[in-house]
């Protein structure tokens, strides 16, 4: 009980108030711009990605997320930028959007969160265009030994608290073994950000 009421009172106002920091603010304007045509954003969210699109190279936009309190939160501030969205709430294990459909997949600050990453990669191949790309912006492992020790340790505790996130997934790996390419990677530490959820992958991949 006390948990369903954190995961749907507490969770999403603390989700959307950690990914909304400046340095991250900063990473989204790297990679949300570049998207173009029909668009899937995988794990919306609140909808922090709104300001940074480029709405002249946008066709469409479909927005995923499993939290119908995020959604709800997207909706409004998509409202506000004056953004036409069609939201799918769902995981995206299952995305219900039609066969090679999508020029664009953006996720930002999401693969850490998903559940059936497996079936998930799989269900984004299917809805992606042959030369669709993927942009992504994650926080994953860290490079160095003393900071993966402590994300390792801390991960099973820190997953309970923020709805399901991992901090120490190796984001290129986990494209990699999907059957994806990665172009363009771009990996730091972000500035004034704890170095256990701080380190960022950034880039493009495609089929």
């Amino acid at each position: 009980m006390i948990k369903k009421a954190y995961d749907k009172y507490v969770l999403p106002k603390l989700l959307d108030v950690c990914c909304s920091t400046k340095p991250i603010k900063y990473q989204r304007d790297k990679i949300v711009p570049h998207a173009a045509g029909t668009v899937l954003e995988v794990g919306i969210g609140s909808g922090l990605n709104l300001p940074h699109y480029n709405l002249s190279n946008i066709d469409k936009i479909y927005g995923l997320d499993p939290s119908a309190e995020l959604c709800d939160i997207a909706i409004k501030n998509a409202l506000e930028f004056d953004i036409n969205i069609d939201f799918l709430i769902n995981g995206a294990e299952e995305i219900k959007l039609k066969s090679n459909s999508v020029d664009t997949v953006l996720i930002t600050y999401t693969l850490c969160s998903i559940e059936k990453i497996d079936d998930s990669f799989n269900e984004i191949k299917r809805v992606m265009k042959p030369d669709a790309n993927i942009l992504f912006c994650e926080h994953g492992l860290a490079p160095d030994y003393s900071v993966s020790k402590w994300q390792n340790r801390i991960n099973p505790i820190w997953g309970k608290l923020f709805g399901g996130c991992n901090i120490n997934r190796d984001i290129p790996d986990l494209l990699l073994k999907a059957g994806f390419k990665v172009h363009n990677l771009e990996q730091m530490y972000l500035p004034s950000t704890p170095k256990i959820v701080g380190y960022n992958y950034w880039g493009f991949a495609s089929i």
